[in-house]
């Protein structure tokens, strides 16, 4: 019988749900289980793509292209599970779904309801990941808050999937809040009405993460397995930790939190094989040098709005033995500084990052200028590349006019423009380049070092590229055209010369980065930050 995991969350938001699901698919992957992550999201938006980055954080970009929410990011660094449209629904996806139905008349003339048509719904999809026959274990992530109004419909076909499967093949995690108030002391009461909350909707949670600064004492945990119905042992300490949080796989691991869940739903498994984790929580926690990079971009007030480009330095960082030290810098910072070098003091590399909108295009410009003259290590993503380019358009061209078609639609000297099918684009949900898509990478170049291939698969999200019509201007006046599409038509990378480390690309490579597996851009990028750093201090 497959089995299935419900994530939920209590008190308040942001607790943490994707790291603790991401945490526990991967101690269950360590024991050999096949598992899948899926994530609900009950926000009406079909998808996450048209949403501002200071409304939802960064759009995570699957294979298949599918915009979504930022925990699947959490699921694909944590865990080895595929993932696709078919991993991330949304409230909008299950109305649209059901509403299709209804003008189809395949409800056959009934009044349509929220139970059991949009419940149904619900199940259904949730099962079709889950009944795959190469899945042991399915984990659902509910977003929001118990007793928000728009978790309600999911919590029902929650209770409903765990009724109708048996509590031996259907498990409810919940995560809570022990706050610290005045004087110190850490309070249970908000964990106890979570609880109660859930139970009142007709799930009791088989297992309690319980987050608190410190780590939850054995007599607090006795009390709340008492007030709550939960066996004391499934009452697991969720604590802050000065680590990284690849620790805290380990972390749940030493509380025994997989032993309890596979007790519970009858699975008998090799022991966990925490060895790759381990070796991350080392580097990271041993390491002797660090990596200071500066990071210019658009959305810095936000810390989940560059989520997996964070990540993946990090990630970079424990490849190379360091920490590294992220320095955000507002990019409409930089317009207003005459002196960059004060900025950029004890900087040992620099990012910049994607984004839309021309608010700080300006600050990025002059950022990749100082950069390059200054022989400082650079990569830009996605935008980051496009200003690169526009950069040395302006400056080495000598095309001072040089901009981007998204700020200056009527421009005449569009180093960056729209794909033609594009042009006429009103309607920006799902109409940007998308997914997984392969590259070919010239011989002798940086980013072909540090992939030690000729072809790349990559995933996309944006909208233009850089101009064809002044592609080879580009190339004769220096600038390395480094990889494209296999024929030839878009540009993919582009670097400086004589810079240790000047690579802009057109792709992500964030998302597909792992701490147990840094993307290699990163790791060279991070390596070329170090000896930077090494040779100027």
């Amino acid at each position: 019988m497959k089995k299935y995991i419900f994530v939920t969350g209590g008190v308040c938001s942001s607790l943490g749900k994707g790291i603790a699901a991401s945490s526990l698919g991967s101690i269950l992957e360590s024991r050999s289980l096949r598992v899948r992550m899926i994530k609900v999201d009950p926000y009406i938006n079909v998808d996450a793509g048209t949403m501002s980055p200071y409304q939802h954080g960064e759009v995570y970009v699957t294979d298949d292209g599918a915009e979504t929410d930022l925990d699947l990011g959490n699921y694909a660094r944590f865990t080895s599970t595929p993932l696709s449209k078919d991993n991330s629904i949304t409230t909008g996806q299950i109305y649209d779904a059901v509403i299709k139905k209804e003008r189809e008349g395949r409800y056959l003339g009934k009044c349509v309801q929220v139970v059991p048509h949009i419940t149904d719904e619900i199940k259904r999809r949730i099962r079709t990941i889950g009944n795959s026959p190469d899945v042991d274990v399915t984990i659902v992530e509910i977003g929001g808050t118990v007793g928000d109004i728009e978790s309600i419909p999911y919590l029902e076909a929650v209770r409903q999937l765990i009724h109708d499967l048996g509590h031996n093949n259907a498990l409810s995690v919940h995560l809570t809040l022990i706050p610290t108030v005045s004087g110190g002391e850490a309070k249970t009461k908000p964990t106890q009405h979570s609880v109660k909350s859930m139970r009142e909707i007709g799930i009791q949670p088989d297992v309690l993460l319980c987050r608190a600064d410190e780590p939850v004492p054995p007599e607090m945990k006795k009390k709340i397995s008492q007030f709550t119905n939960i066996d004391y042992d499934a009452v697991i300490s969720a604590h802050n930790i000065n680590s990284t949080l690849y620790a805290i796989p380990e972390i749940y691991s030493e509380q025994g939190l997989d032993e309890v869940v596979c007790k519970k739903l009858e699975l008998d498994t090799k022991k966990p094989n925490l060895k790759d984790w381990k070796r991350v929580r080392s580097s990271y926690e041993n390491a002797k040098v660090t990596a200071n990079i500066a990071f210019v971009g658009k959305y810095i007030e936000l810390s989940d709005a560059y989520k997996s480009v964070d990540e993946a330095l990090i990630h970079g960082g424990i490849a190379n033995n360091a920490k590294v030290n992220i320095v955000k810098i507002d990019a409409e910072y930089i317009e207003t500084q005459k002196d960059l070098s004060a900025v950029f003091k004890d900087i040992d590399g620099i990012v910049i990052p994607g984004g839309f909108g021309e608010r700080g295009i300006l600050g990025m410009i002059q950022t990749a200028k100082y950069s390059r003259e200054n022989k400082i290590p650079t990569f830009g993503i996605c935008l980051g590349m496009q200003v690169m380019v526009i950069e040395w358009a302006r400056n080495i061209l000598k095309l001072e006019k040089a901009d981007s078609a998204e700020f200056k639609p009527e421009g005449d000297t569009n180093v960056i423009a729209l794909l033609e099918d594009q042009v006429d684009i009103t309607d920006y949900g799902g109409t940007m380049r998308l997914g997984l898509s392969e590259s070919v990478l010239k011989t002798g170049t940086k980013i072909h070092e540090a992939y030690g291939s000729n072809n790349i698969w990559e995933r996309h999200r944006h909208r233009l590229e850089v101009s064809n019509d002044y592609k080879d201007d580009l190339e004769k006046s220096g600038l390395i055209i480094s990889g494209t599409t296999p024929d030839g038509n878009l540009v993919e990378s582009v670097e400086w010369p004589d810079n240790p480390w000047g690579v802009g690309v057109q792709a992500h490579p964030e998302f597909t980065s792992q701490p147990i597996k840094a993307g290699p851009l990163f790791v060279k990028f991070i390596e070329e930050s170090l000896k930077y750093g090494k040779k100027t201090k």
